[in-house]
């Protein structure tokens, strides 16, 4: 018998109104995981999706390539505007000093320019310190084959229920009363 679905769930949040039971540990949790085709979800707890014994993220490679070519455009971008930034303000500089040869009389002046530019000059590297990216989670997984048989013996046990309730309802079930009085 092929599976009934594909050992593949998608990680999603519901509303904190909508939570249930984990299915593992039975705490109070908004996370569901579920199968792209809808056939089959289960909350569980986010700590349990870091648990390598119960599920495995499945990275997309493509994706992840995608967001590498991506990032390392915006470094190069960033890196090219820091370098004109950089550029100009060296101009500046050079054409500071050639009033300041020019004007040696407000010679003190300057000096106070400098160290100001200095200054800002830190200031700015300080603030340009790149924190480091908040790394997204995985959102799709594969459960480990232990806990994708349950779930498959669950989805067959709810089948099976459903079949046995459906021939309970129907009139020919169950034996009908004897109309015939037994002989003797």
């Amino acid at each position: 018998m092929a599976a009934a679905f594909p050992n593949e769930y998608t990680h999603r949040k519901v509303a904190e109104a909508s939570a249930k039971a984990c299915d593992i540990c039975y705490k109070s949790t908004s996370s569901v995981l579920i199968t792209p085709d809808k056939k089959d979800f289960f909350y569980v707890c986010s700590v349990h999706l870091k648990d390598r014994y119960f599920c495995t993220p499945k990275i997309d490679e493509e994706a992840l390539k995608a967001k590498r070519e991506k990032d390392l455009a915006e470094e190069k971008e960033r890196l090219k505007k820091e370098y004109e930034e950089k550029k100009r303000k060296k101009e500046e500089k050079e054409a500071k000093e050639k009033e300041k040869e020019k004007n040696k009389d407000k010679d003190k002046d300057d000096k106070k320019k400098d160290d100001d530019d200095k200054k800002d000059d830190k200031a700015e590297d300080s603030k340009k310190e790149d924190t480091p990216p908040k790394e997204e989670e995985p959102r799709v997984f594969e459960l480990k084959s232990t806990f994708y048989q349950q779930r498959l013996q669950r989805k067959r046990q709810a089948e099976a229920a459903k079949r046995d309730r459906e021939r309970a309802s129907k009139p020919d079930y169950f034996p009908s009363v004897p109309t015939n009085l037994p002989g003797k």
